[in-house]
């Protein structure tokens, strides 16, 4: 296995030349693989000293990079782009990657097991379940276990079950309100893409300005949170004011007995 140390490097003094071979053991990467990464350009390319290409610690940590962001859900192609327009920088990826992925709100999943959410919902059945489910308010994990994605949810279920609301009427209220929460993130995304993005990739992502996008992607969060309760609670104060404004006027209506 042909590892050598070159005196003369840029990474430093003693710095490790590896290499495909070497580098495949390090990193547990077949040399097919690795090939299949540099003709995509995931990888930069090995200095060569006559027919022999050696790889070194920019590789190895490119490659580890690479395997984080697939573990985390993204294709090689979209991990090529990245890289692409970050100039090859994998810290600004990383960082980028790390707050695109961050979830929205401080919650932590609960698992619950079947038994449980049926007392919760005594009158519900096995396609209000699937249903609960199809919404994400649920996420099934097998042998009668489920991960629910947000306790405060459950909780407010309990509670309307507890208050005699019936599970398909909660059932309906949730769907409604997916999609509207749908649309309201789905509008929050497209002003981050056409305000932020857009014209970071249109002056050709700056390396400069990588951090000022990874910033307003941040402090997107609790703006998206903070405004849509803000929003809710005006809507609601007006809602209840004008149905039982209406139901007490029609009180007023009805005949003296």
């Amino acid at each position: 296995m042909a590892q050598t140390k070159d005196p003369g490097t840029e990474n430093g003094a003693g710095a490790e030349r590896l290499t495909i071979d070497a580098l495949a053991h390090r990193t547990g990467m077949t040399v097919r693989n690795i090939r299949a990464h540099q003709s995509r350009g995931l990888l930069p390319p090995p200095a060569l000293e006559g027919r022999t290409g050696y790889y070194g610690p920019p590789h190895i940590q490119r490659i580890g990079l690479i395997r984080q962001l697939q573990d985390d859900g993204f294709s090689l192609e979209l991990i090529g782009r990245l890289l692409e327009n970050a100039d090859g920088s994998s810290d600004d990826v990383l960082r980028f990657t790390q707050a695109l992925r961050e979830p929205f709100g401080d919650e932590q999943p609960r698992v619950v097991e079947l038994e449980e959410l049926i007392r919760r919902w005594p009158d519900g059945s096995p396609q209000l379940l699937d249903r609960a489910v199809a919404l994400g308010l649920l996420r099934a994990l097998g042998e009668g276990r489920y991960e629910e994605p947000s306790p405060r949810l459950a909780a407010a279920a309990a509670e309307l079950a507890e208050l005699g609301v019936p599970s398909e009427r909660a059932i309906e209220v949730a769907a409604s309100l997916r999609e509207h929460a749908d649309n309201v993130a789905a509008a929050f995304v497209k002003l981050f893409l056409d305000t932020i993005w857009k014209p970071f990739e249109a002056a050709g992502h700056p390396e400069e300005r990588w951090s000022e996008v990874q910033d307003a992607l941040e402090r997107l969060r609790p703006l998206a949170s903070e405004s849509l309760v803000a929003t809710f609670q005006i809507a609601m104060n007006e809602a209840v004011e004008e149905a039982f404004g209406r139901e007490v006027a029609q009180l007023r209506e009805l005949p003296a007995g």
